[in-house]
Protein backbone atom coordinates (compact mmCIF):
# COMPACT_ATOMS: atom_id res chain seq x y z
CA UNK A 1 0.00 0.00 0.00
CA UNK A 2 1.37 3.39 -1.01
CA UNK A 3 -0.23 6.68 0.03
CA UNK A 4 -0.79 9.09 -2.85
CA UNK A 5 1.20 11.79 -1.01
CA UNK A 6 4.30 9.57 -1.19
CA UNK A 7 3.96 9.53 -4.97
CA UNK A 8 3.38 13.28 -5.13
CA UNK A 9 6.43 13.97 -2.92
CA UNK A 10 8.56 11.50 -4.93
CA UNK A 11 9.20 9.26 -1.92
CA UNK A 12 7.82 6.51 -4.15
CA UNK A 13 7.63 6.36 -7.94
CA UNK A 14 4.73 5.06 -10.01
CA UNK A 15 7.19 3.82 -12.63
CA UNK A 16 8.38 1.15 -10.19
CA UNK A 17 5.01 -0.61 -10.29
CA UNK A 18 3.06 -2.47 -12.96
CA UNK A 19 -0.48 -2.31 -11.48
CA UNK A 20 -2.18 0.72 -9.95
CA UNK A 21 -5.18 -0.25 -7.81
CA UNK A 22 -7.48 2.40 -6.37
CA UNK A 23 -9.69 0.78 -3.70
CA UNK A 24 -13.07 1.69 -2.32
CA UNK A 25 -13.53 4.17 0.51
CA UNK A 26 -14.38 7.82 0.94
CA UNK A 27 -11.29 9.79 -0.03
CA UNK A 28 -11.32 13.26 1.50
CA UNK A 29 -14.76 12.44 2.87
CA UNK A 30 -16.24 12.86 -0.63
CA UNK A 31 -16.75 16.46 0.50
CA UNK A 32 -16.55 17.89 -3.04
CA UNK A 33 -18.22 14.89 -4.64
CA UNK A 34 -17.19 11.25 -4.57
CA UNK A 35 -13.53 10.88 -5.54
CA UNK A 36 -13.20 14.39 -6.95
CA UNK A 37 -10.28 15.63 -4.81
CA UNK A 38 -8.08 12.58 -5.37
CA UNK A 39 -9.03 12.62 -9.05
CA UNK A 40 -7.69 16.17 -9.31
CA UNK A 41 -4.49 15.14 -7.51
CA UNK A 42 -3.92 12.34 -10.00
CA UNK A 43 -4.67 14.59 -12.94
CA UNK A 44 -2.81 17.76 -11.93
CA UNK A 45 -0.04 16.49 -9.63
CA UNK A 46 0.69 13.10 -11.19
CA UNK A 47 -0.68 13.61 -14.68
CA UNK A 48 2.56 13.09 -16.59
CA UNK A 49 3.45 9.99 -14.55
CA UNK A 50 -0.04 8.56 -15.05
CA UNK A 51 0.08 9.15 -18.81
CA UNK A 52 3.48 7.44 -19.04
CA UNK A 53 2.23 4.56 -16.89
CA UNK A 54 -0.67 4.02 -19.29
CA UNK A 55 1.47 4.48 -22.41
CA UNK A 56 3.79 1.73 -21.19
CA UNK A 57 0.88 -0.70 -21.24
CA UNK A 58 0.53 -1.06 -17.49
CA UNK A 59 -2.69 -1.87 -15.66
CA UNK A 60 -5.10 0.21 -13.58
CA UNK A 61 -8.15 -0.90 -11.63
CA UNK A 62 -10.52 1.31 -9.65
CA UNK A 63 -13.18 -0.17 -7.36
CA UNK A 64 -16.14 1.86 -6.06
CA UNK A 65 -14.50 5.11 -4.93
CA UNK A 66 -11.60 4.10 -7.17
CA UNK A 67 -13.98 3.93 -10.15
CA UNK A 68 -15.31 7.39 -9.28
CA UNK A 69 -11.72 8.67 -9.19
CA UNK A 70 -10.78 7.16 -12.56
CA UNK A 71 -13.85 8.65 -14.23
CA UNK A 72 -13.41 12.10 -12.71
CA UNK A 73 -9.68 12.09 -13.52
CA UNK A 74 -10.50 11.42 -17.17
CA UNK A 75 -8.80 8.03 -17.22
CA UNK A 76 -12.16 6.44 -17.98
CA UNK A 77 -13.64 6.21 -20.53
CA UNK A 78 -10.23 7.67 -21.44
CA UNK A 79 -8.66 10.32 -23.67
CA UNK A 80 -5.23 11.86 -24.17
CA UNK A 81 -6.20 15.11 -22.44
CA UNK A 82 -7.56 13.35 -19.33
CA UNK A 83 -10.78 15.25 -19.88
CA UNK A 84 -13.76 14.15 -17.81
CA UNK A 85 -16.57 12.92 -20.07
CA UNK A 86 -18.66 10.97 -17.57
CA UNK A 87 -19.44 10.91 -13.87
CA UNK A 88 -20.89 8.89 -11.01
CA UNK A 89 -23.55 10.78 -9.11
CA UNK A 90 -26.03 10.30 -6.25
CA UNK A 91 -28.13 7.14 -6.48
CA UNK A 92 -31.68 7.60 -7.73
CA UNK A 93 -32.86 6.20 -4.39
CA UNK A 94 -31.05 9.09 -2.65
CA UNK A 95 -29.63 6.66 -0.11
CA UNK A 96 -26.64 4.40 0.45
CA UNK A 97 -27.21 1.08 -1.30
CA UNK A 98 -25.66 -1.98 0.34
CA UNK A 99 -26.72 -5.19 -1.41
CA UNK A 100 -25.60 -8.04 -3.66
CA UNK A 101 -26.25 -7.61 -7.37
CA UNK A 102 -26.10 -9.67 -10.53
CA UNK A 103 -23.82 -8.43 -13.28
CA UNK A 104 -23.68 -9.40 -16.92
CA UNK A 105 -20.96 -8.83 -19.44
CA UNK A 106 -22.32 -7.52 -22.76
CA UNK A 107 -19.02 -8.07 -24.58
CA UNK A 108 -20.37 -10.97 -26.60
CA UNK A 109 -22.94 -8.62 -28.13
CA UNK A 110 -20.36 -6.23 -29.57
CA UNK A 111 -19.99 -6.55 -33.33
CA UNK A 112 -17.24 -4.01 -34.00
CA UNK A 113 -13.55 -4.79 -33.54
CA UNK A 114 -12.41 -4.13 -29.99
CA UNK A 115 -9.95 -5.25 -27.36
CA UNK A 116 -11.57 -7.37 -24.67
CA UNK A 117 -10.93 -6.17 -21.10
CA UNK A 118 -7.89 -8.07 -19.84
CA UNK A 119 -9.28 -8.06 -16.29
CA UNK A 120 -12.31 -10.17 -17.24
CA UNK A 121 -10.74 -12.81 -19.48
CA UNK A 122 -12.69 -16.04 -19.39
CA UNK A 123 -15.56 -14.59 -17.35
CA UNK A 124 -19.02 -16.14 -17.51
CA UNK A 125 -21.86 -13.99 -18.79
CA UNK A 126 -23.37 -13.62 -15.30
CA UNK A 127 -21.67 -13.08 -11.91
CA UNK A 128 -22.76 -12.00 -8.42
CA UNK A 129 -20.98 -9.27 -6.40
CA UNK A 130 -21.84 -6.86 -3.57
CA UNK A 131 -22.24 -3.08 -3.91
CA UNK A 132 -21.96 -0.46 -1.19
CA UNK A 133 -22.19 3.14 -2.37
CA UNK A 134 -24.19 6.34 -2.25
CA UNK A 135 -22.95 7.88 -5.51
CA UNK A 136 -22.87 5.10 -8.07
CA UNK A 137 -25.16 6.30 -10.85
CA UNK A 138 -23.10 6.31 -14.05
CA UNK A 139 -23.88 9.11 -16.50
CA UNK A 140 -22.12 10.27 -19.67
CA UNK A 141 -21.86 13.87 -20.82
CA UNK A 142 -23.85 13.14 -23.98
CA UNK A 143 -25.41 10.37 -26.07
CA UNK A 144 -22.36 10.20 -28.33
CA UNK A 145 -20.11 9.25 -25.42
CA UNK A 146 -22.51 6.53 -24.31
CA UNK A 147 -22.85 5.21 -27.85
CA UNK A 148 -19.05 5.09 -28.12
CA UNK A 149 -18.82 2.93 -25.00
CA UNK A 150 -21.23 0.44 -26.52
CA UNK A 151 -19.66 0.38 -29.97
CA UNK A 152 -16.09 -0.01 -28.71
CA UNK A 153 -16.92 -2.75 -26.21
CA UNK A 154 -15.99 -0.62 -23.21
CA UNK A 155 -19.03 -1.58 -21.14
CA UNK A 156 -17.63 -4.41 -19.05
CA UNK A 157 -20.46 -4.99 -16.57
CA UNK A 158 -24.16 -4.13 -16.44
CA UNK A 159 -26.59 -4.52 -13.55
CA UNK A 160 -29.23 -7.16 -14.26
CA UNK A 161 -31.60 -9.62 -12.62
CA UNK A 162 -30.88 -13.28 -11.87
CA UNK A 163 -31.78 -14.23 -15.46
CA UNK A 164 -29.55 -11.60 -17.06
CA UNK A 165 -32.32 -9.15 -18.01
CA UNK A 166 -31.53 -5.45 -17.71
CA UNK A 167 -34.08 -4.23 -15.18
CA UNK A 168 -34.57 -1.30 -12.81
CA UNK A 169 -34.29 -0.88 -9.07
CA UNK A 170 -33.26 -2.78 -6.96
CA UNK A 171 -31.38 -4.89 -9.55
CA UNK A 172 -29.93 -1.63 -10.83
CA UNK A 173 -29.15 -0.16 -7.39
CA UNK A 174 -28.40 3.40 -8.50
CA UNK A 175 -30.15 4.14 -11.80
CA UNK A 176 -27.03 4.06 -13.99
CA UNK A 177 -27.48 4.85 -17.68
CA UNK A 178 -27.63 1.62 -19.70
CA UNK A 179 -27.38 -0.23 -16.35
CA UNK A 180 -23.60 0.38 -16.41
CA UNK A 181 -21.74 -1.09 -13.44
CA UNK A 182 -18.22 -1.08 -14.88
CA UNK A 183 -16.30 0.13 -17.93
CA UNK A 184 -12.79 -0.10 -19.35
CA UNK A 185 -10.74 2.14 -21.60
CA UNK A 186 -10.18 1.33 -25.28
CA UNK A 187 -7.06 -0.71 -24.51
CA UNK A 188 -8.91 -2.95 -22.07
CA UNK A 189 -6.17 -2.40 -19.46
CA UNK A 190 -7.92 0.20 -17.30
CA UNK A 191 -10.99 -1.11 -15.48
CA UNK A 192 -13.39 0.69 -13.18
CA UNK A 193 -16.42 -0.82 -11.48
CA UNK A 194 -18.77 0.08 -8.64
CA UNK A 195 -19.32 -3.48 -7.28
CA UNK A 196 -16.68 -4.91 -4.95
CA UNK A 197 -14.84 -7.96 -6.34
CA UNK A 198 -12.52 -7.97 -3.30
CA UNK A 199 -15.54 -8.74 -1.13
CA UNK A 200 -16.16 -11.97 -2.99
CA UNK A 201 -12.81 -13.68 -3.31
CA UNK A 202 -13.82 -16.61 -1.09
CA UNK A 203 -16.82 -18.85 -1.72
CA UNK A 204 -17.75 -18.41 1.94
CA UNK A 205 -18.40 -14.71 1.34
CA UNK A 206 -21.39 -15.52 -0.86
CA UNK A 207 -24.65 -14.95 1.07
CA UNK A 208 -25.94 -18.37 -0.05
CA UNK A 209 -22.70 -20.32 0.24
CA UNK A 210 -24.17 -22.97 2.55
CA UNK A 211 -26.86 -23.80 -0.02
CA UNK A 212 -24.70 -23.44 -3.12
CA UNK A 213 -21.49 -25.30 -2.34
CA UNK A 214 -20.49 -25.57 -5.99
CA UNK A 215 -17.57 -23.15 -6.11
CA UNK A 216 -14.24 -23.11 -4.32
CA UNK A 217 -13.50 -19.42 -4.83
CA UNK A 218 -15.52 -16.24 -5.03
CA UNK A 219 -16.39 -14.79 -8.42
CA UNK A 220 -14.46 -11.59 -7.76
CA UNK A 221 -11.11 -13.34 -7.35
CA UNK A 222 -10.74 -13.95 -11.09
CA UNK A 223 -10.48 -10.21 -11.77
CA UNK A 224 -7.31 -9.95 -9.69
CA UNK A 225 -5.92 -13.23 -10.99
CA UNK A 226 -6.35 -11.99 -14.56
CA UNK A 227 -4.59 -8.72 -13.76
CA UNK A 228 -1.61 -10.46 -12.16
CA UNK A 229 -1.40 -13.06 -14.94
CA UNK A 230 -1.36 -10.32 -17.58
CA UNK A 231 1.34 -8.38 -15.73
CA UNK A 232 3.50 -11.48 -15.38
CA UNK A 233 3.20 -12.32 -19.06
CA UNK A 234 3.51 -8.90 -20.66
CA UNK A 235 5.07 -6.52 -18.10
Amino acid sequence: MVHVNRLISSEKYLKDYTILALPGGFTYGDDLGAGKVLANELRFKLGSEIKKFVAEGKLIIGICNGFQILVKAGLLPGNDELKQTASLIINDSAKFEDRWVYLKSPGHQVTTSHVRCVWTKGFPELIYLPVAHGEGKFISEDKTTLAGLKEKGQIVFQYCDAKGALTGYPDNPNGSMANIAGICDETGRILGLMPHPERHVSAQQHPRWCREKTKRTGEGLAIFQNGVAYAKKYL
